[in-house]
């Protein structure tokens, strides 16, 4: 029995992003992977999906995602994610804070012969900058 896309995008969280196995980007994408999320300094291909989760490894080494929701439709598959971590190398210029994160994420994904060619996503990174002190928090309610 072939995996689904939804086993394919769990199988990403677990050995890419809580396990670190890189070699494995390889593998979930395809060869001309386009990356719809933009994230500073990081090319979106294949080379920046392996770039992105060394950087946020390098930073939160105890790094998880957790699907909290995911739908698989058609030749696409969604998630909601948790990511939780601890800041224990710089991270965008910010140094290692020691602090915990966790922070609400999404991600798309568009599947061909189970390996991903595009990927749109977002997650919080206001919330996780201001946790890492590199923001400040907004205003108590008054």
């Amino acid at each position: 029995m072939s995996a689904t896309g939804k086993d394919r995008l769990l199988q990403f969280y677990e050995d890419v992003a809580n396990k670190g196995d890189l070699d494995l980007v390889e593998d979930f994408c395809t060869e001309d992977f386009v990356d719809h999320e933009e994230f500073p300094g990081i090319p979106r291909d294949r080379e920046g999906v392996r770039q992105f989760f060394t950087m946020l490894r390098g930073a939160f080494p105890d790094l998880h995602m957790t699907p909290e929701s995911v739908v698989e439709e058609g030749d696409r598959v969604m998630a909601r994610f948790r990511m939780t971590g601890t800041h224990e190398g710089e991270f965008l210029g910010v140094p290692a804070s020691g602090r915990h994160v966790e922070i609400e994420g999404y991600d798309e994904v568009r599947l061909v012969e189970g390996r991903a060619c595009e990927h749109w996503g977002a997650m919080d990174a206001m919330a996780l900058m201001q946790q890492i002190g590199a923001q400040p928090s907004g205003a108590p309610a008054g």
